[in-house]
């Protein structure tokens, strides 16, 4: 008897790939690409396997799904599932792990480096043939003396410092399950907020450090500094963050997520001029587009291969 997989929801991807992949494994599949929680259960009563991409996973969901045993991520997070409910049903749950570091990495660089050097704001002037006018839109710190603290030295984290290096005048750490690193120097929470010129949030995000980055957080950063965030956009609270921009305790923002995705027309983040802001593309590669849909469906594969001893 064919198992059941059940797609939720898979964003602005192509799952064909990854349907191929299951139905050549013997699964039967369904797409629903909703958000609707009475629309997964009830298409989702008999699935052994949900294929997740932005729906919210709750514990009343789960617990409708009576045959479920594992929920495969479109994502290198979980802070859509309650986990919890899943681990007490014993229902496992696998993401793509270090699949889109290389790009989020490199994304985290190319947008903190276009928000140093004001990338958009010289382009908007020279399609006004602003040349040689002053005062310019922004006059731009030298790079090379800036400190950069990276909060978060995971995969992308690490990738994000190797990166950076180069062209940083020095490259600080602070993560609790990483206590020292060859190349670069882990400091203390609180030493990576005072001492750094700028500072790249790469941590996954969990109930605890909502809004992390709150009033009294951003008020505790060194003056004009800048922060960047490529992580998860529940991290920073945006009222406080536009309201540290707007009184110049911080000199800009450099954001792929932002509170509340999609962003809603009245956030005050959005089309603010000390804000760099692009939607959640960090993991896009032309070779991601397609690995997070084949890997997606392979995680299920894999676990029920290992679940029969394959």
């Amino acid at each position: 008897m064919n198992r059941l997989a059940v797609y939720t929801d898979t964003g602005d991807l192509d799952p064909s790939a990854g349907i191929e992949l299951l139905k050549a494994a013997r699964f039967e599949v369904v797409r629903l690409e909703t958000h609707n929680a009475e629309e997964i259960v009830a298409s989702a009563k008999g699935a052994t396997a949900l294929l997740v991409g932005y729906s919210n996973i709750s514990k009343d969901l789960i617990d409708k799904l009576e045959n479920l045993e594992v929920v495969s991520m479109l994502s290198t997070g979980t802070d859509n599932v309650d986990t919890k409910a899943l681990a007490d049903r014993k229902i496992a749950v696998v993401t793509l792990g270090a699949l889109p570091a290389e790009e989020v990495a490199t994304h985290t660089l190319a947008i903190t480096l276009a928000m140093l050097r004001g990338v958009e704001k010289f382009a908007a002037a020279a399609e006004r043939l602003e040349w040689f006018k002053t005062p310019y839109p922004i006059v731009p710190p030298r790079i090379s003396i800036l400190k950069l603290g990276v909060l978060g030295f995971g995969r992308i984290g690490q990738l994000v410092a190797k990166y950076a290096a180069p062209m940083f005048g020095s490259v600080i750490f602070h993560d609790p399950f990483v206590a020292r690193h060859a190349e670069f120097k882990s400091v203390s929470f609180d030493e990576l907020i005072e001492l750094s010129d700028v500072i790249s949030i790469n941590i996954p995000a969990t109930p605890e450090n909502k809004h992390m980055f709150n009033k009294d957080l951003l008020a505790a950063m060194k003056p004009g500094s800048y922060l960047v965030n490529t992580s998860r956009g529940s991290i920073v609270d945006s009222d406080a963050l536009a309201s540290a921009l707007q009184s110049g305790q911080l000199a800009g923002a450099a954001l792929d997520v932002i509170d509340g995705e999609p962003a809603k027309s009245d956030n005050p983040l959005l089309n603010n001029p000390k804000v760099l802001l692009t939607p959640h593309v960090a993991y896009l590669s032309q070779f991601t587009q397609e690995a997070y849909i084949t890997v997606q469906a392979q995680n299920v594969i894999d676990f029920f291969n290992a679940k029969a001893g394959k």
